[in-house]
């Protein structure tokens, strides 16, 4: 079922701080991001936010010489 234009107007503003970005990844590691997003039933977008998340806090603590 297809949300109002209201509804929508106000997803949007909830997400205002949010940041879109495009990224191209090679078939094969694009296949491995859906593979995992499928098997945790989640979107492929969030896999993709925890790597990124995973992988700033370990550069984190390296950069601290953890």
């Amino acid at each position: 079922m297809k949300r109002k234009k209201v509804e929508r107007r106000t997803a949007k503003a909830q997400n205002a701080s949010w940041v879109r970005a495009s990224i191209s990844f090679p078939p094969g590691l694009y296949g491995t991001l859906e593979d995992l997003a499928k098997q945790k039933k989640v979107s492929l977008a969030w896999v993709v936010r925890d790597a990124a998340e995973r992988y700033v806090d370990v550069e984190a603590k390296v950069g601290k010489g953890a």
